[in-house]
């Protein structure tokens, strides 16, 4: 009898699941909403593109911003950890320095550290790299018969990190169709997100 007055509230069931509600939201939108929508979609991805440009000229690097992807580095940087590069052509290279490098043959860049550096008398520098957590230095991962790196090889240098942030990027790649599933939702959200 308590609860005499009181009403659940409709639920309305399922109608046909996510997928269903969006195409329902598009469709009831006019076309200038929905051209609204696609320009302030377009405006983020251009506004994130315009940033990273930025960082690239402010910071000197192609890649000013890397994530960890292997163990080699522990305990200095875990798989995970967002590394924040700078590349200043005028800075020497010294050992004991953490360098992002590319070799010839591999697409992902390397980050390990500088362990030897050979200074020429005409300015040239060349140095030896190696995982903190490896056992034997990079050579082997060097193209073959090089035994040196060079300036031309840096991406960038760790000035600073964030801890594990990387992680959502590492799982990214590896689960694709979770990438195209967390890009789809997030289209989709900023497609169908409404002014008040």
């Amino acid at each position: 009898r308590w609860g005499r007055g009181l009403r659940w509230p409709r639920s309305g069931g399922i109608r046909g699941g996510a997928a269903m509600d969006l195409f329902g939201d598009l469709r009831r939108m006019n076309k200038r909403q929905l051209y609204y929508q696609v320009l302030n979609f377009a405006m983020i991805v251009s506004s994130a593109l315009m940033i990273w440009k930025g960082l690239i000229v402010i910071t000197g690097s192609e890649s000013p911003i890397v994530v960890v992807l292997s163990g080699s580095m522990e305990p200095a940087f875990h798989r995970g950890d967002l590394l924040f590069l700078t590349n200043f052509h005028d800075d020497p290279i010294r050992a004991g320095e953490i360098v992002v490098f590319k070799v010839e043959g591999r697409d992902i860049p390397i980050v390990h550290r500088v362990i030897k550096v050979h200074e020429k008398g005409n300015g040239n520098i060349k140095f030896l790299t190696k995982g903190d957590n490896n056992e034997v230095d990079d050579r082997g991962l060097y193209k073959e018969g090089q035994n040196w790196l060079e300036k031309k090889d840096v991406v960038g240098r760790a000035r600073g990190f964030l801890p594990y942030v990387g992680m959502v990027t590492i799982i990214m790649n590896d689960y694709p169709k979770f990438k195209y599933a967390l890009l789809a939702v997030m289209g989709a959200y900023v497609l169908l997100k409404r002014e008040s």
